[in-house]
């Protein structure tokens, strides 16, 4: 009888060690933090009443500090970003000097113990701390040549985006962060749960996934043609780099650029770090193709870059996408698993992250109506063709928008939020695109015309998904490739794939800060990623 497969288990057996690595009788308790989150204090469905004398040690950010008392104690609000509420904590004069903690952004780590408000007294909290030990006061500089940026007072977006370094300190962008955060875990839950493997994409790539040519250029030629070019203008002596310019004869006059090397009158990128052009990926699509063609469903979640000097309220220079490559599976695969995707993102934030959803209808209000919509709803399908018909007779009816509608558009936002928000009030995918719009890698339908590419539409935002059918077809992905004018050559990798063992495949990327955008209800994309990056701007 054959041995049984023993379950499988994610725990380690446990073997004590001793500080050398040697065993011993120690058990080592697990790791946790020496202090406590504010959330698992206030988060309680009793708002931490039950936990009235107990002794705690917490610490954080003074939001708000009042002396009290003629000075014999003081009240500061205090949070350590876990959550958006503040917990109060009363000092006493001789536990500490109060001036230094009462001004807003002072950091502290006190210990004391939990207690219940006198009653009457206005507060909304049914706990507060009672130090009795300050540890650590880090002061905020009140004079100094920058004063701290993030006073009690209101303060816009806008301003903000100007002191990115500590904006996170604000409720609003704190509680954007925490979401942030949950809709990240929330997609790798789900791909988890459906057995998708997370694989990890080059930034750094020398393919064009889009075939747009709107991508950033990584080489170190240019920092060594500057090097290069002040040895020479300083009169320094020739190195052995230099003598190959010693025909030079004015080197005062010498512009940059001019010494970038050169064959054939092109630059020579065969002396660059990577000895051929390279770019900032602008997708993991091409890359996790050759997993999933080998490993089954895969996907990739990191950040992505786009060179297009946009200064629209839609558009980053760098942004994040989760991309999901599903292999052996046709379109309407992907669009199911799309759509179950953002319907898991949208349960998982209402259950582990409501109370920063409730913060965010300060925002938008409707914010949570929009999750629990699209939890609960399934989402409108309709062709690129019915859908250029629809915005059509919209026209015809006399609504106006800024873009034309013809067929062989693109539609824009206006149009994406029309479908969504007013024709059908709720998601829609629209699908079979024509292929002149989509890249070159999209599987050609039968008709010749149209590709088997989809997007997910969503209200507020428009496009949240872009996804298609992969051509696995070498001699009609050829085809495309030369009507987009790509380079055969750098993509014979990929085409590979495509010679040995073909296998249909799809796939789709979901813009995380967009899906953001959605979830909150904030109508600036640089507001919902940490330090935003657009034309002009890559602050920090």
């Amino acid at each position: 009888m054959a041995d049984k497969i023993p379950p499988p288990t994610d725990q380690l057996a446990a073997v004590p060690l001793d500080n050398a690595g040697a065993s011993s009788s120690t058990v080592h308790k697990p790791w946790s933090p020496s202090r406590t989150r504010i959330r698992s204090i206030l988060g309680r469905p009793d708002g931490g009443a039950g936990l009235a004398g107990q002794k705690v040690q917490i610490s954080g950010w003074v939001k708000k500090g009042r002396g009290q008392g003629k000075g014999t104690f003081a009240f500061l609000e205090v949070n350590d970003g876990s959550c958006a509420a503040n917990l109060q904590v009363k000092v006493d004069a001789s536990v500490s000097d109060l001036s230094k903690l009462v001004t807003t952004g002072t950091s502290l780590t006190i210990d004391g113990c939990l207690k219940i408000p006198p009653q009457g007294k206005a507060t909304k909290q049914k706990i507060e701390l009672s130090a009795e030990k300050v540890i650590d006061v880090g002061t905020v500089d009140q004079h100094g040549k920058t004063p701290y940026p993030i006073p009690k007072t209101k303060l816009t977006l806008e301003y903000l985006r100007d002191h990115t370094n500590f904006r996170a300190r604000t409720t609003t962008m704190a509680a954007v962060t925490r979401i942030r955060h949950k809709i990240c875990l929330a997609a790798h839950v789900f791909c988890d749960k459906h057995d998708i493997c997370y694989i990890h994409t080059p930034i750094i790539t020398t393919s064009d996934c889009e075939g747009a040519g709107e991508m950033f250029q990584v080489t170190t030629l240019i920092n060594q043609s500057e090097k290069l070019e002040k040895d020479l203008v300083k009169n320094i002596e020739l190195t052995e780099a230099e003598e190959t310019l010693a025909k030079v004869e004015d080197r005062s006059k010498i512009k940059p650029g001019l010494l970038l090397p050169r064959k054939d009158g092109e630059i020579d990128y065969s002396q660059d770090f990577f000895a051929r052009q390279a770019y900032l990926t602008v997708s993991g699509q091409l890359h996790a193709e050759t997993y999933a063609c080998s490993m089954g469903d895969v996907y990739t979640f990191g950040p992505t870059f786009r060179a297009e000097k946009s200064h629209t309220s839609r558009h980053l220079a760098e942004f994040w996408m989760v991309e999901v490559e599903l292999a052996f599976a046709g379109v309407e695969e992907a669009m199911n698993c799309a759509e179950a995707l953002v319907k898991d993102i949208c349960k998982y934030l209402l259950e582990k992250c409501l109370d920063d959803m409730e913060l965010m209808k300060n925002v938008d209000e409707a914010c949570i109506n929009r999750l629990q919509m699209i939890a609960l709803t399934s989402f409108e399908r309709v062709t690129y063709t019915k859908a250029i018909t629809l915005l059509k007779e919209a026209v015809a009816k006399g609504k106006k928008f800024e873009n034309q509608v013809e067929r062989g558009i693109d539609l824009a936002s206006e149009h994406e939020r029309y479908l969504t928000e007013v024709l059908y009030k709720k998601p829609v995918i629209v699908y079979n695109y024509p292929k002149e719009i989509k890249a070159f890698y999209m599987r050609l339908n039968d008709d010749g015309e149209t590709v088997a590419a989809f997007d997910v539409l969503v209200p507020k935002v428009g496009e949240l998904i872009g996804g298609s059918q992969r051509e696995e077809r070498m001699d009609v992905l050829m085809e495309r490739m030369e009507e987009k004018g790509l380079p055969i050559k750098e993509y014979e990798w990929y085409i590979d794939l495509r010679r040995h063992g073909t296998v249909k495949h799809s796939g789709f990327g979901l813009g995380l800060e967009r899906m953001l955008l959605f979830a909150t209800g904030m109508d600036n994309i640089r507001d919902v990623i940490p330090f935003p990056r657009y034309p002009g701007r890559a602050d920090l």
